[in-house]
């Protein structure tokens, strides 16, 4: 019986063990921090309340039950010894034969971690709705304040990163500014909502 760990429950990961779902004489273990798989693309969607984290998270088991190979653990990481082929996770060491590593990505500030307190990423649920509470504070914060100046200045937001998510989350933030809470608000001129995307490449989506 051969074992496989995989690490990681994203997308690459949950292909994988599919991939080697019920064949025979193999034995896969997926570990992951978390007991849920994340959607990311719609993170975004999240970040503007128009879902709620539960309608992008589905539970690794769950989507992993039919396949009578595969474990599902949740546990980070600490170790890997790759001389005697042994994880160490918080809790427990699994061994393996092959290790698969999907971990994912991570967005970076280049040296610069001190911009994360003031420009969060957009990866994780906990990100998502940290934007959506400093959006939807700005909104407000712009409703109570009678300084047209000082409103333009809450209603003006930057986002940094051209590529699909910085302009999806560019759009919903637009869209919800003049339609969604210009509804809800009655002091708030969405013609003072400012969207400022910011590229360093020649164009935005450049990956695309």
């Amino acid at each position: 019986m051969k074992k496989i760990v995989i690490i990681g429950g994203g997308f690459a990961g949950l292909n994988a063990a599919k991939f080697f779902g019920n064949a025979e004489g193999i034995r896969v273990t997926l570990i992951d921090g978390r007991n849920y798989h994340l959607f990311q693309p719609l993170l975004y969607q999240v970040a503007m309340a128009a879902l709620s984290p539960a309608e992008i998270a589905s539970p690794i088991r769950s989507i992993l039950s039919h396949y009578s190979n595969i474990e599902v653990k949740q546990g980070y990481v600490r170790e890997i010894d790759k001389a005697k082929n042994i994880i160490t996770t918080e809790m427990h060491e699994y061994t393996f034969d092959y290790l698969i590593l999907a971990c994912g990505a991570q967005h970076s500030y280049f040296g610069n971690k001190k911009w994360e307190q003031h420009a969060p990423g957009l990866k994780t649920i906990e990100q998502a709705t940290e934007i959506r509470r400093r959006v939807l504070s700005s909104f407000e914060k712009a409703e109570i304040e009678k300084d047209r100046n000082k409103q333009k200045k809450y209603l003006t937001f930057v986002i940094v990163g051209g590529g699909p998510t910085g302009v999806e989350l560019a759009g919903a933030i637009g869209e919800m500014s003049r339609f969604t809470l210009a509804k809800d608000f009655r002091e708030i001129d969405p013609k003072l909502t400012r969207i400022i995307l910011v590229e360093r490449g020649p164009r935005t989506l450049c990956s695309l």
